[in-house]
């Protein structure tokens, strides 16, 4: 793992040269096909949610044409045959995925299959495959079935999650729920532990492996050292022989590899930030390399004062050299530089008109081109034959113009530069201007989790709070309409129950405050700055960085000393114990890293990944260092405070239930589906409101998985108080309080107001309330009956 440009493959690298050989059907690769003239084979590449999210960072559409695949669908998806040519299929192997596998069989949709399992197939699976294909009679059409041991995601060079956030069970809460089974707690382990392996063998190397004691990394530590060393012993089928690492491998030491739990630092997660792209996590909607915004158009202004907007996604590329450089600055720092580019682009542009004009010529670059045919014209060649670079690099800049733009708009309004200083300085013991409950108290600054934020980080970094002086900041919270206290009660559990001390929190650094915006605050700018503060970040490591200095150096600290040592490749797990406990090898104990990998249990985020980029750059002064930060998945703050404000746990549990119930398959496809089971839960969604909640939360491929039903409850729980608002609509009729309207009256009412009812359907409800059409309704039977649950469910 020396250097991204010279020297070892970098992870990132290596990930896309694993899918290229993939999408080439494991066989030569493209650069030896084009130069032995052997044709590209056409394919259609299909693969499942997991197999988007890891190909979609790495490859772009065109680069996927350019290995030969003309269409991409998901696995889900309606699909017609195609033939005479071959499909590679790159899904994870589940029950569901194998089923939907052998209905492709069955149908013959492709004339080969070339099947790669993200991660290995388990024997029932790869027999219930078998049967399949048997039973259509296709086997011989299955050309290839491969285990590719790609079961993480990579986002950058040193940068990789397991999961997208939201998107499977192996989050914080899902790691720290109160009533968690052995059961569920090893099949959470037991994914980590696969998808660190898949790590391992993508990289080529068997580390260190160096993680505390009595929480769920020593777990994940203990077998991942158990699959490892399994996987060392049998040399004829081991995915780390001298030929697998013998190309690329990360250098001739073997790196450290620490693994810690979030509960290590919760601050850092919860934390306002100030550089770049960790910002753009924070506040915008980023994930996978992409970041969507909502643009306004100002030029319009609608009937009612409003400015119309649209969604913008716009991709953040490894070859995007000022996202390479800028996106771990302050955003102050950002923001200059976009304006310093710009007014060199404008020079550029200048000068190409400028030459154009002299020349007498009009038209545009073709024209221009075609134009220089002497020696006297050599300038102009050369700007000209820039304007491809040129115009890309305008694009970029109006890309990192809206997104900052974006930033900055989200920066004023919530004042998120007051809160950052704010949190910085309770952090590091700075005096504040202003006294914590004035800065929750301001009707002005931030929103209501804005604030929680702040609060949460002060009782974290607090050694002791009386809870008196709780009730105090509760009851201000409350007045700025923070309804998410239960962060409080967590966190308040957390503390008496965390090994880690409440000192180990507070940190060194903090912030100055330079002067104006040098060049910012000029009437040409894109930026109006006003009232931001020019904040300037002093360097200081936190927690996850201090604990990695430690363990890459050898050096002796109270905070790592117990830390377990596993050392795969010893013969015995007991040496591994014996090497760190007795020192049997103090040689080997004073060992120093050049490289090593951080891997966060219950999420990460880009300030701790910032934080060890920045470390391993100040290290590598002295010798060259490279640090690869991953996590199970990354997270920003309001992902992480989401469930504890959403349910209890009985509750999840029930509409798990629930779901799995009318969902067998996982998922929803329609809105109709989605209502039944809404209705089975006492809930009473209209049809506009089921088709808004089905085209807001439905996945890429058009269905509902259980995430997001959770959302859309939370969301509609929010709206609707069904029995009262029944009640109340009836009360209107009944203007007498009598409790009952005519039979007359309720069909009229159902069938001509609201959803309209069909005479039909009224008659169905009549007869269900034991009432003759021109008898009397008792409404609350009627509301009670529209409000329980459907049969076969309670």
């Amino acid at each position: 793992m020396a250097s991204a440009t010279s020297g070892p493959l970098s992870l990132r690298d290596r990930h896309i040269a694993t899918l290229k050989q993939m999408l080439n059907l494991n066989t030569a690769s493209l650069s030896l096909m084009k130069s032995t003239g052997t044709d590209l084979a056409w394919k259609v590449l299909i693969y499942d949610e997991l197999g988007q999210d890891i190909i979609s960072p790495l490859l772009t559409v065109k680069e996927l044409r350019d290995l030969g695949v003309t269409l991409h669908v998901s696995l889900k998806s309606d699909r017609d045959p195609v033939d005479e040519i071959a499909a590679v299929y790159f899904i994870m192997p589940t029950k569901d995925n194998i089923a939907r596998i052998g209905k492709d069989l069955a149908e013959g949709l492709y004339e080969s299959y070339y099947l790669n399992f993200i991660a290995p197939i388990p024997r029932d699976l790869l027999e219930d495959l078998a049967t399949a294909a048997l039973e259509s009679n296709v086997q011989q059409n299955i050309a290839k079935i491969y285990d590719q041991y790609l079961d993480f995601i990579t986002l950058e060079d040193d940068l990789l999650c397991l999961r997208q956030a939201g998107r499977d069970s192996i989050s914080y809460y899902a790691l720290n729920r109160p009533h968690m089974s052995d059961v569920e707690m090893e099949q959470i382990i037991g994914t980590i532990v696969d998808s660190l392996f898949s790590v391992c063998v993508t990289l080529g190397s068997v580390p260190i492996i160096r993680c505390p004691k009595g929480e769920a990394a020593e777990s994940v530590g203990e077998k991942l050292d158990k699959k490892l060393r399994e996987n060392l012993r049998d040399p004829r089928n081991s995915l780390f022989s001298s030929d697998s690492m013998a190309t690329g491998a990360l250098s001739f030491q073997r790196p450290l590899l620490v693994i810690l739990d979030r509960s290590t630092d919760l601050a850092s997660l919860l934390h306002h930030t100030w550089t770049y792209q960790a910002l753009a996590h924070d506040v915008l909607d980023f994930k996978l390399n992409r970041v969507e915004i909502e643009e306004f158009d100002e030029t319009i202004t609608t009937g009612d004062g409003r400015h119309p907007s649209k969604r913008r996604t716009y991709d953040l590329i490894p070859t995007d050299k000022f996202w390479k450089q800028q996106k771990g600055n302050p955003f102050p720092i950002v923001a200059e530089s976009i304006q310093e580019e710009l007014e060199r682009y404008r020079q550029l542009e200048g000068e190409v008109t400028r030459l154009k004009t002299a020349m007498g010529i009009k038209g545009d670059a073709e024209d221009l081109a075609i134009s220089l045919l002497n020696d006297t014209t050599s300038k102009l060649t050369s700007a000209v034959s820039s304007l491809p670079e040129l115009l890309e690099k305008k694009r970029l800049l109006d890309l990192h113009t809206n997104i900052a733009t974006a930033l900055l708009d989200q920066i004023k309004k919530r004042k998120l530069d007051v809160f950052f200083e704010t949190e910085e300085k309770l952090i590091t013991k700075q005096v504040q201007e202003k006294s914590l409950m004035e800065v929750l108290s301001d009707p002005a600054a931030g929103t209501p989790e804005d604030k929680l934020r702040l609060f949460l980080i002060h009782y974290i970094c607090t050694p002791t709070m009386t809870q008196n002086e709780l009730d105090q900041y509760m009851t201000i919270l409350r007045g700025s309409n923070c309804t998410n206290l239960e962060a409080i009660t967590y966190i308040k559990r957390w503390k008496s129950i965390s090994k880690m001390s409440v000192v180990s929190q507070a940190r060194e650094g903090g912030t100055t405050t330079m002067g104006m915006f040098s060049n910012l605050v000029n009437k040409a700018s894109k930026f109006a700055m006003e009232g931001v503060k020019n904040l300037v970040v002093k360097q200081y490591k936190l927690p996850v960085t201090k604990i990695l200095d430690n363990l890459m150096e050898s050096r002796s600290s109270p905070e790592t000393d117990d830390y377990r040592y596993f050392d795969p490749k010893l013969l015995r797990p007991a040496d591994s114990t014996r090497l760190i406990e007795n020192n049997t090898n103090a040689a080997r104990n004073r060992q120093s890293f050049s490289d090593a990998i951080v891997f966060m249990i219950g999420g990460g985020n880009y300030i701790e990944y910032q934080n060890l980029q920045d470390y391993a750059k100040t290290r590598s002064t002295m010798a060259t260092k490279r640090v690869v930060y991953g996590c199970t998945e990354l997270v920003n703050a309001s992902q992480f405070l989401e469930h504890s404000k959403n349910f209890s746990e009985e509750e999840i549990d029930n509409f798990r239930q629930c779901f799995q119930l009318f969902a067998p398959q996982g998922y929803v496809d329609t809105p109709d589906k989605l209502c039944f089971i809404m209705r089975s839960l006492s809930m009473a969604p209209t049809l506009v409101e089921l088709k808004r909640y089905f085209t807001k939360y439905k996945k890429d491929v058009g269905v509902v998985e259980f995430d997001d039903f959770l959302k859309i409850i939370l969301e509609h729980r929010s709206v609707e108080n069904t029995s009262n608002e029944i009640m109340a609509a009836f009360q209107l009729y009944d203007t007498q309080k009598h409790g009952y309207i005519d039979a007359k009256q309720l069909r009229y009412i159902l069938t001509h107001t609201g959803e309209k009812m069909t005479d039909r359907d009224v008659d169905l409800i009549l007869r269900e309330l034991n009432v003759t059409s021109d008898g009397r309704v008792v409404y609350k039977n009627l509301v009670q009956m529209l409000a329980q649950p459907l049969a076969g469910h309670r």
